[in-house]
């Protein structure tokens, strides 16, 4: 399924976005654990995420938001795409999940994972090469810096199970005070 064929309305709930230091997102970013075993099966469902993305990051730009990154994440990689406002990117950074997040779970792909989880260890990795809290060089910098994202991440923060529409939901204070206003 192409993205052009999925019918994406607003608010849209997401699996984590980060914000940079100005709270402006930045990335856009989906996290799944695939049960299939068949590698294409595995494939055709990243697929269809990737697609899902261009079609939710295509909607933020009619509502003239711009998200220049999107993330795909699943168990054994982790996906890095630009977007253009047009166009999303073939992946410009390509990672192995395990290779990153053992280094905040040493356990990390030994034991069964829920999406929560790794949802909390993507959120501490991104944290990390935001203030290098765990480490001076977190893992991925260098990969992350010549994609120019390192950059946008440097003292911002991560939020997850948000919804984007409009603007951003960020929590429900927010909420509270935009419906008031």
């Amino acid at each position: 399924m192409l993205a052009e064929d999925l019918e994406i309305t607003t608010p849209i709930d997401v699996d984590i976005i980060a914000l940079d230091k100005d709270d402006r997102v930045v990335v856009l970013i989906e996290v799944k654990i695939i049960q299939a075993q068949e590698k294409a099966a595995k494939q055709r469902i990243a697929d269809y995420m990737i697609s899902w993305m261009k079609a939710v990051l295509a909607k933020m730009s009619e509502q003239r938001t711009i998200i220049p990154y999107a993330m795909f994440v699943d168990t054994e990689q982790i996906l890095i795409f630009k977007w253009d406002g047009v166009n999303l990117s073939e992946p410009v950074c390509s990672l192995n999940t395990g290779e990153i997040l053992r280094h905040y779970q040493p356990e990390f792909g030994s034991q069964q994972i829920f999406e929560s989880y790794l949802e909390t260890l993507i959120e501490a990795w991104l944290r990390d090469l935001a203030y290098q809290w765990k480490s001076e060089m977190p893992p991925a910098s260098e990969q992350i810096t010549i994609i120019g994202l390192l950059e946008r991440l440097a003292g911002g923060t991560t939020k997850s199970g948000v919804q984007l529409g409009n603007f951003v939901y960020r929590d429900k204070l927010f909420d509270e005070y935009c419906d008031r206003a």
